[in-house]
Formats: C-alpha cells, sequence, structure tokens
C-alpha cells in the first residue's frame, strides 16, 4: 500500500483515539465533581481573576452588575416533568444541589421546606438538582419524607453542575446552594449544609434588591 493511501488511516486512527480522549475527560471531570459528594465546605474556586468573596460564614458573593449569568438548567424533574430555570425570571431563585444518600442534605431539609414556603409569597422559588441518585425512586421517596414541594431536576451525573463556568459561583461540593438574582444571574453560593438562619443569610441581601 503507498503512503498516499496509508495516510488517511492514520488520520482516522489519530481522530478516533482524539475522540476517546474528549470523552474520557468528560468522564473524568463528572466523576471529580460527584465525588465531591457530602462534603462540608470547599475554596471558592476560578483564579485571580474572580470578582466574588467568600465571607468567613462560607458564603459567597458578588456585587450587583458584576454577576454572570447562571447557565442553562433544565431538563426532567424526578416527577418526570419538563423544567427549565429561566421561566422563574423576575424571580430569586434558590438552587440546592441534594442527593438522597448525602447525609448533609437530609440535615438541612427540613430548614430548606420551611424557608420555601416563608418566602413563596415574596416573590421567592426554590429548585433542587438531584445528584448521584441512580433512579429517581429514593429521590421521590426523600422528598416525601421531608415534605419537599418544589421541583427537582434529575441529574444524576452531574452535567447540570458541570454548566456552570469555572471561575463563576458554581456547585462543587453537595450540598451547595446557590441564589440567583431576579436576573437570572448568580448572586451567591455557599458549599456547607444550611440551617435555617443561615439560609436567610444567603437568600434575604437578595431578596431586598430593588
Amino acid at each position: 500500500m503507498s503512503a498516499a493511501c496509508r495516510a488517511p488511516q492514520r488520520l482516522n486512527r489519530t481522530r478516533s483515539r482524539s475522540r476517546r480522549r474528549a470523552s474520557l475527560a468528560t468522564a473524568g471531570a463528572a466523576a471529580a465533581l460527584v465525588l465531591s459528594a457530602c462534603s462540608s465546605g470547599g475554596t471558592s474556586g476560578g483564579s485571580g481573576n474572580t470578582n466574588f468573596i467568600t465571607g468567613k460564614d462560607g458564603i459567597a458573593t458578588v456585587k450587583k452588575g458584576e454577576r454572570a449569568a447562571a447557565p442553562d438548567l433544565s431538563g426532567t424533574t424526578i416527577d418526570g416533568k419538563k423544567l427549565d430555570a429561566v421561566q422563574y425570571k423576575g424571580k430569586v431563585v434558590v438552587i440546592n444541589v441534594w442527593g438522597s444518600w448525602c447525609p448533609p442534605c437530609r440535615a438541612e431539609a427540613t430548614n430548606f421546606v420551611k424557608v420555601a414556603k416563608e418566602t413563596a409569597d415574596k416573590g421567592v422559588q426554590f429548585i433542587g438538582i438531584n445528584t448521584r441518585d441512580t433512579s429517581t425512586e429514593p429521590a421521590r421517596a426523600f422528598e416525601k419524607q421531608y415534605g419537599v414541594m418544589y421541583p427537582s431536576l434529575y441529574d444524576p451525573t452531574g452535567k447540570l453542575m458541570l454548566r456552570f463556568k469555572k471561575g463563576t459561583l458554581n456547585p462543587q461540593a453537595i450540598p451547595s446552594t446557590l441564589v440567583l438574582d431576579r436576573d437570572g444571574k448568580i448572586a451567591a453560593r455557599t458549599l456547607q449544609p444550611l440551617s435555617e438562619e443561615k439560609l436567610h443569610e444567603i437568600l434575604d441581601p437578595v431578596l431586598a434588591e430593588k
């Protein structure tokens, strides 16, 4: 076989290896994210050009006007319904990343349910992102046990979390909680389970914005 005939074969093999490496890299990133599960905290992430500050209370915030837009957070809920977080633009949105298998998530669940009820009439919408549950059955059982009424997107492999850009306030642990302002931009984040008081601490300043 001539060199000219062998060249396309070598090119195809190279492309195949590149595709395999890209797939492995994506899988590795998702695995690294879920391996941080049930962490009670973490670093703010990003490089020196980040525009957020993490306080001693573990809550990271970004000034209004410097915030990044939240990524596409849409998909199917654990109840099999379609949900797109953009439909709540104009409201303050609290996003909680959780898993039914995660003890800190269970510890904070009643706090989220209570605050969600208290703030519903004030223009606040809670959304869960359920991750690493291998089926929706344990997630639905979790919601029934704790009386969770707000919807949760089903994200077993962490793909939704990987949509957050590096250097922004992104979820790096389970549980993580983020607050989106009324423009759909990421205003605050914490990487720890929250008491009722701490949940108000991260939510109320964004809710008070005009």
